[in-house]
């Protein structure tokens, strides 16, 4: 390597760096301007000019490009009316809340009295059975199990409205 580039050398590398900045811009989702000032930073950041400044050049520019790809595989790209925030799923209070509510749920299910709990089990079924395989899993006749859902979910309302404490009253009592 030798000390720095000369202004004759520079000069002579910039066709070339516009020609090879242009052939690679078409597919790397980059303009070619911001390709090339992108490769003159790199190359002015150098302790030491290249051997070969044709060559390191080039690989510059793929090198460039590379970068630039990455990043935007990285980027969410804005459009009105989507929140980037939401789109990324629950965060970590969220899950934890939610795992924490699908506990009290399954425990408030086990609580219920008679055949409830299979009940109430089989329609929160992530498989979403019917009626008919509900019937002939639990071994019930299919037109009973409505009335029995019915039942069982206001038993289970009224089990996980005692969970939750009653709001205190300030003030004169009515």
């Amino acid at each position: 390597m030798t000390a720095t580039l000369r202004e004759d050398e520079l000069t002579s590398l910039r066709p070339l760096l516009a020609a090879e900045a242009a052939a690679e811009a078409v597919t790397g989702g980059i303009e070619a301007a911001d390709l090339e000032q992108a490769v003159w930073l790199r190359m002015l950041e150098l302790a030491f000019a290249p051997d070969d400044p044709a060559r390191w050049l080039r690989a510059a520019v793929r090198a460039e490009v590379r970068d630039a790809a990455r990043r935007v595989r990285r980027e969410l790209r804005y459009t009105p009316g989507r929140d980037p925030v939401a789109d990324r799923g629950p965060s970590v209070e969220e899950q934890v809340l939610a795992a924490e509510q699908s506990a009290a749920m399954r425990a408030a299910v086990q609580r219920l009295p008679g055949r409830c709990p299979q009940v109430v089990t089989a329609l929160m079924s992530r498989s979403d059975p019917t009626y008919r395989e509900i019937s002939q899993e639990l071994g019930i006749s299919q037109g009973s199990i409505g009335p029995l859902r019915s039942r069982c979910l206001g038993c289970l309302r009224s089990i996980l409205k005692s969970g939750v404490a009653s709001p205190v009253r300030r003030g004169k009592p009515r």
